[in-house]
């Protein structure tokens, strides 16, 4: 009951492949891959543009300081 064997697995292939046939399934995986390649491409631009935008630092220093709060006295 828990997880499915190879059998079931086959058999529902074949229901697959009887309904859709194997031009459309075909079809359907170019697509898809046409749509992950295009996503890819995506992704590489943006962390390109995301990267070239960024401004370098080059001998950049740290400082750290103490921030202290500057009270009034009424006199």
């Amino acid at each position: 009951m828990g997880s499915f064997s190879i059998w079931h697995w086959l058999i529902v292939l074949l229901i697959v492949v009887l309904v859709f046939g194997t031009k459309k399934l075909r079809n359907i995986g170019s697509d898809l891959g046409g749509a992950v390649k295009g996503f890819k491409e995506g992704v590489k631009t943006a962390d390109e543009e995301e990267l070239s935008s960024v401004p370098h630092q080059t001998g950049a220093r740290t400082i750290e300081a103490e921030a202290r709060e500057k009270t009034q006295s009424k006199s």
